[in-house]
């Protein structure tokens, strides 16, 4: 993880530059590191100042924002029928923005293409083992593992992660024959993700699932155990189709399986419009015929098409890892406002769901 400007650890910790200055001097204690004249902050530099800034607002989680009595944990999926609509990259962003706002996050790859996963530096072919997908805390034999044992830690204090390969595949062979063979007393498969969750859900804020691009057992479990639903789109008219058909065949199964007895209630479900260029004209009169049909589930802010989003994602890097120097000023600065805009929005659902001020 690249290291942080004095006035982006200061925007991070909500508080002003000469604050910063003022606090770090008075703690003398985590002090910046200084390279060619210019100061910065690591990510474990950030997360400490945050605990010491929080000891001083007696517990109001103004600076550590963890959820307190009665507030429940949020599960958002996101998810998307189509690939390329940006989906991997999009909760990437979500869960490192959370993180380095000072929320407790897990990360899981549902996908077994496990794009999340390389972004986060674990290979699924080399770094990624028998069980220990999401797929061992789920399965139906006894080889089944607590989550706790699979769950693995990031770079990021705070962020965690539930790595994928193809192993996740065999949830999907595995559950119809479960469904034959099922005894007394079995967990059914849509409620099996959040059983599992369910084991450390006093550990985290937030959970973020990046699901599979099908509509099969995985994403059906998902969406079961959600709180929130993101749904990323392209403005493009196959992209829209494509998705119109996703939603029906969705609704269809989930009003199958709450028949069954799952939950299928959320606290909010968005469209996150992705890959947008503000300079595209048919690409704006889809974003304001998606406006027009789902008005305010549509986010305000669409998450910009860039080549600095697209370039990290080369070296498997989000926006909030690479050097500014890599890009040109301006390309940089508006692909992080774009990022931030849009993860700000979202964080703003998250508080609204927890009864917080906005």
């Amino acid at each position: 993880m690249r290291p942080f400007s004095p006035a982006e650890t200061a925007r991070l910790l909500g508080i002003h530059e000469s604050y910063l200055r003022q606090v770090v001097t008075e703690e003398n204690g985590v002090a910046p590191a200084v390279k060619n004249g210019r100061r910065s902050y690591s990510v474990e530099d950030i997360h400490e100042l945050r605990k010491r800034l929080d000891q001083g607002t007696r517990g109001n989680r103004r600076y550590v924002p963890h959820r307190g009595p009665g507030e429940h944990l949020q599960v958002i999926t996101v998810m998307n029928f189509k690939g390329g609509s940006g989906k991997t990259t999009t909760a990437a962003h979500l869960a490192q923005h959370l993180a380095l706002h000072g929320y407790r996050v897990l990360a899981i790859d549902l996908d077994p293409q496990a794009s999340l996963s390389a972004l986060f530096g674990h290979q699924p072919e080399t770094h990624v083992g028998p069980n220990e997908t999401l797929y061992g805390a789920i399965r139906y034999d006894d080889e089944r593992r607590p989550i706790a044992e699979i769950v693995r830690g990031t770079y990021i204090p705070g962020l965690h992660i539930i790595p994928g390969n193809l192993e996740l595949m065999e949830f999907e062979h595995d559950t119809p024959k479960a469904l034959l063979q099922r005894r007394t007393g079995d967990t059914l498969f849509f409620a099996r993700i959040g059983q599992a969750i369910g084991q450390a859900q006093n550990l985290y804020d937030v959970v973020v699932i990046d699901c599979p691009p099908q509509l099969g057992y995985l994403t059906l479990s998902a969406l079961t155990a959600a709180t929130a639903v993101l749904i990323t789109i392209h403005p493009q008219m196959l992209d829209v189709m494509s998705m119109s058909q996703f939603l029906q065949m969705t609704g269809d199964l989930l009003d199958e399986v709450s028949r069954h007895g799952a939950s299928t209630s959320y606290d909010w479900m968005k469209y996150l419009i992705t890959r947008f260029e503000p300079s595209d004209g048919p690409q704006n009169q889809m974003v304001a015929f998606l406006r027009s049909i789902f008005g305010e589930h549509v986010l305000i802010h669409p998450m910009l098409k860039s080549t600095a989003i697209s370039d990290a994602g080369l070296t498997n890097q989000t926006i909030f890892e690479v050097e500014r120097q890599q890009f040109t000023r301006s390309t940089y600065d508006r692909a992080v406002e774009a990022v931030t805009n849009v993860n700000t929005e979202i964080e703003a659902q998250i508080k609204k769901a927890w009864g917080r001020a906005v």
